[in-house]
């Protein structure tokens, strides 16, 4: 029984090891959002504050997981009035669901440096699955601080119907929201 137990702890670990995680360069980076307004316009937005982890063995990112927080409200629109009404009961309601996250479950090599990344949204206590189209740019040594980077621009649309964010028309506001996220990551 001790030599099964000591078996699956080594092989734990092991598994453990071989995964390389990296953190959010948050200097060099931005979750944004974009609806269109009276079907005319689009507003654009972002989530100032916000935290990343990605897990990969692979250098290519193949077999990434990736774990995103966000602070609703950090929410800024540029705009003072409109942020306190998406951050309020009509919307966000930032008092009682504080945190956005996205959590993978999935990614697929699509072609080339174009991945399909799955995973579970939850915003607005509300969680549904989603696909991001996500692009490596790149990974590089940092001229610096020696530290391996990648960089990464995911793009996607959800529904605000989907998550109850808001009773606008969507005529007034879009139903289909935009996400337009760039990453930088740290090894």
């Amino acid at each position: 029984m001790k030599k099964i137990i000591f078996t699956i702890a080594l092989m734990s670990s092991t598994i453990v090891t071989f995964g390389q995680t990296w953190t959010l360069d948050k200097a060099h980076a931005k979750l944004g959002f974009n609806v269109t307004h009276m079907m005319v316009s689009e507003v654009d937005g972002s989530f100032k504050n916000f935290d990343l982890k990605v897990t990969s063995s692979k250098d290519d990112f193949s077999d990434a997981v990736v774990e995103l927080t966000a602070d609703v409200n950090s929410i800024d629109t540029d705009n003072d009035n409109r942020d306190k009404d998406l951050k309020s009961d009509k919307f966000f309601d930032a008092a009682k669901y504080p945190t956005l996250t996205f959590k993978s479950t999935s990614i697929k090599k699509a072609e080339g440096k174009k991945y399909k990344l799955a995973g579970d949204l939850t915003l607005h206590g509300v969680t549904k699955p989603v696909v991001l189209d996500v692009t490596l740019n790149g990974t590089t040594t940092h001229p610096m601080n020696k530290k391996t980077i990648a960089g990464f621009k995911a793009l996607g649309t959800i529904k605000r119907s989907d998550f109850n964010l808001g009773s606008a028309p969507a005529a007034v506001i879009s139903d289909e929201v935009n996400i337009v996220a760039n990453i930088e990551i740290n090894k």
